[in-house]
């Protein structure tokens, strides 16, 4: 009936009677809109009975001044990205590049002779033989997007004036409402609405979502001595003797270890007679130089040997001497099984144990570097022994590697060092967890701290 009103007031040149009510009706319901959403559904489905046409599309211009597709009549949502919204994007930024924003931009009647090749092919799959872009600007010429509509006839100019008029009220309703996103108002008096068992359930979540809580990680610990010295092998060997067992108190000078003296033996052995036979045959020179030239001549060669025989016999007795490790101080000594070591060759400088200072214990920790909030000097640490799992250890970091390393699990983790502060009872090499201590952040922090993060490296931002 609107489409016949309005034919009949083309024809006499003057507008029907019929259309200030429903212009009055549609500006009303637009500024009486509460959002976007509720603006855009006016626009689409209910500026038909002004000007009758088949479909409708509101476009809005986005933050980064990209044309984006609201709303579209006769659909619930237009949010989701298909080859249709993009096509229809594609066109209306392509009518409001042809007109520069200004208030009271004329209506542009279009059809497939007036877009570009690309996007004229596609025309006669999507849409009628007709449409009509209504740029959006308002008085102070912001262009907020486009009205688009679509039908098998082109319209009247009674219709197009119509809609530029109602054009004009939806601009402004557009740039209001996206200058206010969020009416604080309305949901003040919702919030206000609801029961009063409601309210102060929602606002404890919110208070306990807010209180302060410790972040804190765990990973794997091990009770060890801050302070030890590497006990290696002296010289190429065989183990062949303990002389403490493992993990007990030695002094300085306690013979610890010795490896095998077979071989260095025998070469002693062998240097001392070789020793003996070049000085008797340089005293036997030395008697006979008196009448004969030659022994005289003979006889600075077999002192040199008698020198030469000599250090090599003081060497040989050094590493005799060598074979033997002694404890250089006080200490706890610290190894595995004996039988894992004897008879076994070792190369020079090979280490064989440690010598710790039991009464300066730590923690050796592997954090993983997904879990490392604190590695601050003087950070709290509490250590939880597997052999007392119920008592905590107190502890307080003391040392940081720089770079991360791969655990013994194979686990990219910060190699952390920390002083017990009360474990002089506990045992080096003792294994548990140690719970690392960071700063205090909202008690929604630390629940959504992990899902955050990951979802940060998924997104790439």
């Amino acid at each position: 009936m609107s489409g016949s009103g309005n034919e009949a007031g083309d024809e006499t040149g003057n507008e029907p009677a019929g259309s200030w009510p429903l212009y009055a009706s549609l500006q009303r319901q637009a500024m009486q809109a509460e959002d976007i959403a509720a603006l855009g559904f006016v626009a689409a489905n209910e500026t038909w009975h002004l000007a009758p046409y088949q479909q409708a599309f509101v476009c809005l211009v986005d933050a980064l001044g990209r044309l984006q597709v609201q709303t579209v009549s006769g659909l619930i949502s237009a949010h989701e990205s298909t080859p249709f919204l993009q096509w229809v994007q594609k066109v209306g930024a392509d009518r409001l590049a042809a007109s520069p924003a200004q208030p009271g931009s004329p209506a542009q009647p279009f059809t497939a002779v007036d877009l570009p090749a690309d996007l004229a092919a596609s025309w006669q799959e999507w849409w009628p033989a007709h449409a009509l872009c209504l740029p959006l600007d308002t008085l102070n010429g912001e262009r907020v997007g486009a009205l688009l509509l679509t039908a098998e006839q082109p319209w009247s100019e009674i219709q197009r004036h119509w809609l530029q008029l109602l054009r004009d009220t939806y601009a402004w309703g557009f740039a209001h409402l996206r200058g206010r996103p969020l009416r604080w108002r309305a949901h003040w008096q919702k919030w206000k609405e609801q029961p009063r068992r409601l309210r102060w359930l929602a606002a404890g979540i919110v208070a306990v979502l807010l209180l302060p809580v410790r972040i804190s990680v765990l990973a794997p610990a091990e009770v060890i001595a801050l302070h030890a010295e590497a006990i290696a092998a002296p010289a190429d060997g065989v183990v062949k003797t303990f002389a403490v067992e493992p993990n007990h108190r030695v002094h300085a000078g306690d013979l610890l270890l010795s490896l095998d003296d077979t071989t260095l033996r025998n070469r002693f052995a062998v240097a001392t007679e070789a020793l003996a036979v070049a000085r008797a045959d340089a005293l036997a020179a030395q008697q006979k130089a008196f009448d004969q030239t030659q022994s005289r001549a003979d006889l600075a060669t077999l002192q040199g040997r008698v020198r030469e025989r000599s250090a090599e016999l003081a060497y040989l007795q050094e590493s005799l001497q060598r074979l033997e490790v002694r404890a250089p101080a006080d200490g706890l000594f610290v190894y595995g099984d004996a039988n894992d070591w004897l008879g076994k060759p070792v190369m020079t400088g090979e280490r064989l144990g440690q010598l710790a200072q039991p009464d300066d214990l730590g923690v050796l920790v592997w954090l993983p570097v997904p879990d490392a909030i604190n590695l601050r000097e003087g950070a709290e640490m509490k250590v939880f022994l597997q052999a007392h799992p119920l008592s905590a250890l107190p502890a307080v970091l003391e040392q940081t590697s720089y770079q991360a390393s791969l655990s013994p699990e194979g686990v990219a983790s910060y190699h952390i060092r920390g002083r017990l502060t009360d474990g002089d009872a506990e045992h080096i090499g003792l294994r548990g967890v140690a719970k690392v201590y960071g700063d205090r952040y909202p008690l929604i922090y630390w629940i959504f701290r992990r899902p955050l993060g990951a979802l940060r490296q998924w997104l790439g931002l």
